[in-house]
């Protein structure tokens, strides 16, 4: 090769390289803005931040179910007869079950008083595993345990998490699968838990 034509080729790769240095540096800039105006200004990004699906609404008898509590009695959905109650399906290693907990817990603590409760049925974990579990949540409504998985059973869901709320009368008035949050809870079963008072 000629030192004319290696001259040439030098000169064609740094511009290419330069070309291609001054590129990245745009790409940079604008990704820097971009980054900073989206944390300046939350309202810009796009990612939904509430991941609950929306509850379906049934209508059929609360099924029977009788399970040991965390405190080792013996308790069924009919002896809450006349509350509405929320019946959550869940599992320990379960990240959308552990991501609704806290928002479960606050419905159950601001509705309690007005017959309310949550009945936590954990699908399969032993004893110690589920009690630390519910320790560290600070769970105040009972948690059931259920080895044999007759819960998802009788719903007919092996999804987890699912969700049911059945009203004062022993009716299922609404089914969720997956995620629930506070603000869905607000929406669809505070009216029930209203309707009786």
């Amino acid at each position: 090769m000629s030192r004319q034509k290696y001259r040439k080729k030098r000169q064609q790769q740094n511009i290419l390289s330069t070309a291609l240095g001054a590129g990245l540096l745009v790409i940079g800039i604008a990704l820097f803005f971009l980054l900073t105006q989206n944390k300046a200004n939350p309202s810009a990004q796009t990612l939904p931040t509430d991941r609950s699906v929306t509850p379906m609404e049934v209508n059929f008898p609360a099924p029977e179910l009788t399970l040991d509590n965390l405190q080792g009695e013996t308790q069924s959905l009919a002896d809450f007869q006349g509350q509405v109650v929320l019946v959550n399906n869940w599992a320990t290693w379960c990240p959308p079950c552990k991501a609704e907990m806290p928002s479960l817990q606050q419905f159950h603590e601001t509705h309690a008083e007005k017959g309310f409760t949550v009945i936590a049925v954990e699908a399969g974990d032993g004893f110690e595993e589920v009690l630390a579990f519910a320790q560290s949540y600070g769970l105040t409504f009972p948690v059931w345990l259920d080895p044999a998985q007759e819960s998802l059973a009788v719903i007919r869901n092996g999804s987890l998490p699912n969700s049911y709320v059945i009203d004062r009368s022993g009716t299922v008035r609404l089914a969720w699968t997956g995620e629930i949050s506070l603000a869905m809870l607000e929406k669809h079963v505070t009216p029930i838990i209203e309707e009786g008072n």
